[in-house]
């Protein structure tokens, strides 16, 4: 199963792909531009292939290495912080084992020029290059995994992170200080080939540039950066950004149709979003206006749950509406009261209520009624979620010390804890087949187990139902609105989510 889960596509075809776009597109995605960087004897390629959000690279050169460097380059300039993400891939067996693939942030375009790259060469070593000095010797960090297809550089201030892993698995993280390459740098992909009578070829995935948040974000923080509503296919872990936007929108739903979702933005309102016109359209939830990231539909696709804050009634309050729009009905009669989960039979939604100072799972009639409390735990229960054969509630808790996922039976009893490791887990989604269940991981070093801020370095994981070990299936920024509550597609392949950045410079 777990060739299955992480493919990784044909390269050759791939490569056709590329020189077809190459010879019909001149356009570079994100970067601003390419150029052989030394005087190599064999000019270097670059390519974007709009239709797989890909980027091919062949460069030639003597190395990246010692006093100057040698190599193809596609980049642009950034000032400030930033993160750099791909997955990387080299063509074919190559012919130098030092070949090199990664991202490199430089001073200038001169070949002496002082740089920090973070490089998977072609014997698998891994690798935090820098120079510190315009002409200076090249030094290294040398990562202790080697063959790593994850490759992730961050800047902040004078401070470069290499966080790198083999796909599937967490980062394994290094990091180099007091490196002054100005406040305006240029940033971008590179090959270089370790022999100057060569051009080695590099295939980039899934590339992202993210302007992180200003600061350290809690949850308290306003959500104010840039969104992007990105697909994944659970079987490849490829991406695809489909929408994009400088504000914050949150939570996509997918509906029962497969080919719409529901998302909420930053001011509270609810809207649909067509997959193929990829346009979103308001959706009429009449004078309910306030809605927060914890809505759900029901599994008929007949029915949208919000969870909208009304202050005098508490907070959070929760409410049906048809998915076609209308005139919501009130369920809970006071906050704060936070939906994840309906009942796939349709009579029941449970959600996270603060009763008396603690925060605990609630099951109430989707009708409205009597509610009735399925936790009792002391510190905080969370983000309840239906199995779809109704057997079980998913939650997450942090009754162990951290936030761990658990489940129990739809009357509460048999609670049972399902993850047990070094992150912080939140918001269990179970795939429509029922055989595989997604969740977002916080990193311990950066968030208590008590809170899921925004802007943080988080993985999604995936694990079978059945239990085994969790994979990584999408490195990104964000937290807080990524996937609070159900993503799946209804035939089981993909999930949506949203990743952020800051766009207010663009």
């Amino acid at each position: 199963m777990r060739k299955r889960l992480f493919h990784v596509s044909l390269l050759p075809v791939l490569i056709c792909t590329a020189l077809a776009a190459h010879a019909q597109n001149s356009s570079l995605g994100i970067f601003d531009g390419h150029t052989d960087v030394g005087n190599p004897v064999k000019p270097g390629t670059a390519t974007y292939i709009a239709q797989t959000q890909q980027y091919v690279i062949s460069g030639a050169g003597y190395n990246v290495w010692f006093d100057h460097d040698e190599f193809h380059y596609a980049y642009k300039r950034l000032s400030g912080d930033f993160i750099l993400y791909a997955r990387v891939a080299f063509v074919g067996k190559g012919i130098e084992e030092h070949r090199k693939v990664g991202w490199m942030v430089r001073k200038s375009l001169d070949s002496n020029s002082a740089h920090v790259n973070v490089v998977a060469h072609g014997d698998g070593l891994t690798s935090l290059q820098y120079r510190k000095t315009a002409g200076a010797n090249t030094e290294e960090i040398r990562s202790a995994l080697t063959h790593a297809d994850v490759l992730q550089l961050e800047r902040k201030g004078n401070t470069y992170t290499m966080r790198v892993a083999r796909f599937g698995e967490p980062f394994v993280t290094a990091q180099v200080t007091d490196i002054d390459l100005g406040n305006e740098v240029y940033v971008g992909l590179f090959t270089g080939s370790h022999n100057a009578d060569v051009l080695e070829t590099g295939v980039f995935r899934d590339v992202r540039i993210t302007a992180p948040f200003q600061g350290e974000a809690d949850a308290g923080t306003r959500m104010t950066l840039g969104s992007n509503l990105e697909l994944l296919d659970i079987a490849t872990g490829n991406r695809e950004i489909v929408y994009t936007v400088p504000y914050s929108i949150q939570a996509p739903n997918w509906m029962a149709n497969g080919r719409s979702l529901v998302f909420n933005d930053y001011k509270g309102l609810m809207y649909t979003f067509d997959l193929a016109a990829r346009q979103p359209v308001p959706l009429n939830t009449g004078e309910i206006k306030n809605n927060n990231n914890d809505h759900v539909l029901s599994f008929d696709g007949a029915m949208l749950g919000l969870s909208s804050n009304v202050k005098a009634l508490g907070g959070s309050i929760i409410y049906t509406v048809p998915v076609t729009g209308g005139t919501p009905k009130q369920v809970t009669p006071k906050g704060p009261s936070y939906l994840h989960g309906w009942s796939p039979d349709g009579k029941y939604l449970v959600f996270c209520g603060q009763r008396n100072g603690e925060f605990d799972v609630y099951r109430v009639p989707a009708a409205g009624g009597k509610e009735i409390r399925l936790t009792n735990t002391k510190g905080l229960d969370d983000g309840p979620e239906y199995s779809p054969d109704g057997k079980y509630i998913y939650f997450n808790s942090v009754r162990s010390g951290t936030m761990q996922i658990w489940r129990m039976r739809p009357d509460g009893s048999g609670q049972e804890q399902v993850t047990d490791d070094a992150f912080n887990n939140w918001f269990a989604h179970i795939s429509p087949d029922g055989k595989w269940m997604v969740f977002l991981s916080f990193l311990k070093e950066e968030v208590e187990p008590d809170v899921h801020p925004p802007y943080k370095h988080v993985y999604l994981r995936l694990m079978p139902v059945a239990g085994g070990a969790p994979k990584v299936i999408a490195y990104f920024y964000g937290g807080q609105g990524s996937i609070n509550t159900p993503s799946w597609s209804p035939d089981s392949k993909r999930i949506a989510f949203i990743s952020n950045t800051d766009m207010s410079s663009k």
